[in-house]
């Protein structure tokens, strides 16, 4: 006998276990289903982000930036170390823990919340408007019925042609976060997020880092400014970045991996690495949805077609998160599924997408929200331009980290925010005044009025949109 569900998610990532609690706490009868596996071969809900993405990411950034603060930054502060050791095994162990940390969490969620959980693999049979037949093919296959689906399948790592991830040799995020040793030398391909954040991490450890990134600027989709910033910041600390390279031939050895490549002027090279990260984008995740059983449409790049409501060609069938149109970041699937179940509800889910903000949890991180300058300049808006370094942040200074600013950008006659731009010491954290500002559509006066706690980084904020009007205080 099949079990009936007012709604059924498909992946529990952010977007679909975000999406399964909220339609169970307006009051649907709601499943999820999720095949990830811990170790044991347990469930393992969150997706990506929380098994071989965000989380671990920022536990090993965490620990490795400790490490390197041991080793180079305490010294200043008049704290000696000697015989400093790193124990990679149990800096990995906790990285783990911090995973099974948060399944645990969301698997509570679950329960308190009261959403039936199913482990295994989710898939279309059949169904219309009136239903959908759910295959769920895990330990012991079974069925189920959904009124409602949101599909919620994330996304997978891009391999390049002739160089398939083996999590050896050749590295996807997941490999990228297991190393069992400190490679001496580690390629990077491709300076995005991922790349650059594997990439400080393991340079933090010992390892010698070059980045080949094929582009001929380095984070074209930042501000220029807080791009050059960052790259000149990332450079100093040791991170090799080589801009507008061809990769040529991959060949994986018994213990290396060699990459024939030409540079931005045209000369070859081969680099010889321990290991190498391969981390040039993602693929929406499709795979055994058997979404052309059931003629659900996708689009001419494999992701799930969507309109602005996420609503698909197929009645009642939703799709949120990496698997849709937009940008690949967690919180914009959760605010995506929270939305969804809003909408089946009846009520007006919303999700802007010019005021998510985006993060890189280099050090410093880099954090933005908005317009780039660039942009601003295309579209031949008039803006006005404030900044501040925070080398003149008396917080930045007791921490003993100093580099990089806050700039914002505001339309020119009405002094709206237009985009807030921030590389530096919690740029993650920071942000998150600027996104509000940006919701409630505040001017970059509303910000410079505000009273800001002395001492703060978050100074630095106040001082950049007094700096639009040309009146910062302390620079």
């Amino acid at each position: 006998m099949s079990k009936n569900f007012d709604v059924v998610v498909i992946g529990g990532g952010p977007g679909g276990y975000i999406a399964a609690i909220r339609a169970a706490q307006l009051g649907f009868n709601t499943a999820c289903i999720d095949e990830w596996k811990n170790e044991k071969g347990g469930p393992a809900p969150g997706g990506t982000c929380t098994n071989v993405g965000c989380i671990p990411s920022k536990a090993l950034l965490q620990s490795s930036e400790h490490y390197e603060h041991a080793n180079h930054g305490f010294a200043e502060h008049g704290i000696e170390v000697k015989g400093l050791g790193l124990n990679l095994e149990k800096m990995l162990g906790r990285k783990n823990t911090v995973v099974k940390q948060n399944n645990d969490g969301i698997l509570y969620l679950f329960k308190k919340n009261k959403v039936s959980f199913f482990h295994g693999r989710g898939s279309f049979v059949k169904g219309d408007a009136n239903g959908y037949e759910i295959k769920v093919a895990g330990a012991a296959e079974e069925t189920i019925i959904a009124k409602h689906v949101i599909v919620a399948t994330g996304s997978n790592a891009r391999a390049l042609p002739g160089a398939e991830f083996d999590e050896k040799l050749i590295l996807s995020n997941t490999g990228a976060l297991a190393i069992s040793e400190v490679p001496k030398k580690l390629g990077v391909i491709g300076a995005g997020v991922i790349g650059l954040e594997m990439g400080s991490v393991w340079r933090r450890l010992g390892a010698e880092v070059t980045v080949l990134e094929a582009l001929p600027t380095f984070l074209g989709a930042v501000d220029e400014q807080i791009a050059k910033e960052a790259q000149k910041l990332l450079t100093k600390q040791g991170l090799a970045v080589n801009l507008g390279v061809k990769i040529g031939t991959i060949k994986a050895g018994k213990n290396s991996v060699s990459v024939e490549y030409t540079d931005a002027k045209g000369e070859a090279h081969t680099g010889e690495f321990d290991k190498l990260i391969v981390s040039i984008g993602r693929t929406p995740n499709t795979i055994g949805l058997n979404a052309e059983g059931v003629g659900l449409k996708l689009d001419e790049r494999g992701f799930i077609a969507v309109d602005g409501d996420c609503k698909t060609n197929l009645p009642n069938v939703w799709a949120v998160g990496d698997v849709v149109r937009g940008p690949m970041l967690a919180h914009k699937a959760e605010e995506e599924g929270v939305a969804v179940a809003e909408r089946i509800a009846g009520q007006h889910g919303h999700v802007n997408f010019n005021t998510i903000p985006w993060v890189i949890y280099t050090s410093p991180e880099i954090a933005w929200v908005g317009k780039t300058e660039q942009q601003l300049k295309a579209d031949g808006v008039q803006y006005k331009a404030g900044t501040f370094p925070f080398l003149a942040n008396g917080r930045a200074r007791a921490l003993g980290d100093t580099s990089g600013m806050v700039k914002f950008l505001a339309d020119a006659k009405t002094d709206e925010i237009l985009g807030v731009h921030i590389v530096g010491p919690m740029a993650s954290e920071l942000i998150s005044e600027a996104v509000v500002a940006m919701e409630f559509r505040a001017s970059s006066e509303d910000i410079a009025r505000i009273c800001h706690a002395h001492p703060s980084l978050s100074e630095a904020t106040k001082e950049a949109a007094l700096a639009v009007d040309k009146r910062a205080l302390n620079f």
